[in-house]
């Protein structure tokens, strides 16, 4: 029995290094997590993590995700209800989930999420069992569900992306991360699903760091 890829790899091998990591790591990012939360209080009103809708996580079900607040609060409610930001959000839908020019993002929110340091609060949804170091991007349920209409094509990928836990980062966040639409990012997903192994795991945290610094690709 390989332990180290496919479905084996998932069931067995991938649990612990989720857990170990996210333990490590928590301890080795707890000093930008202090400083991250000191300056997104003095930035701007509202609370250290951000209030977001849930997402969908494996086999479909809906889970909160943890994150440093990088916008106003009540951000994501008044893009989808306030009548003054109709023109944004449909921006938003059809540049995949995705703003450049996001005037919701606060001046620090727009440093942690460029190097990627708003998502740092992930490993607490790893720990709890809900997401995974490296897997597929976390959807919001009306996001998912627009973008499958939009690419009819993408559905069977889809249920392949849902049947393992999202990740904090994945092979489409080192590969160009908000660059890439929708249909390219499920097919990337998808093919990390197929092709389950210790060892791209490991390739894609190793990666994981150059992307967080350079910001390349981030919105």
């Amino acid at each position: 029995m390989n332990i180290f890829s496919g479905q084996n790899y998932l069931r067995f091998t991938k649990y612990l290094v989720d857990y170990l990591g996210a333990i490590i790591l928590l301890l080795i990012f707890s000093p930008i997590c202090f400083i991250s939360a000191v300056a997104i209080k003095l930035n701007s009103p509202g609370p250290v993590f951000a209030d977001v809708p849930e997402r969908v996580g494996k086999d479909g079900k809906k889970f909160k995700m943890y994150k440093f607040r990088s916008m106003i609060v009540n951000a994501h409610q008044m893009l989808r209800e306030d009548p003054k930001l109709k023109d944004l959000y449909s921006q938003y839908k059809k540049g995949s989930y995705k703003l450049k020019k996001d005037p919701r993002i606060t001046s620090i929110g727009k440093i942690l999420r460029k190097h990627s340091i708003d998502e740092i609060p992930q490993l607490i949804n790893v720990l709890r069992g809900e997401m995974s170091l490296v897997g597929p991007r976390a959807y919001y349920p009306d996001e998912l569900d627009h973008q499958s209409k939009q690419y009819p094509k993408t559905k069977k990928l889809v249920q392949r992306v849902l049947s393992v836990k999202p990740g904090i980062t994945g092979l489409w966040q080192v590969s160009g991360r908000s660059k890439i639409n929708f249909d390219k990012r499920i097919t990337i997903d998808a093919t990390y699903v197929d092709k389950l192994s210790l060892m791209k795991d490991i390739k894609i945290i190793i990666k994981t760091p150059l992307v967080m610094l350079t910001g390349k690709g981030a919105i």
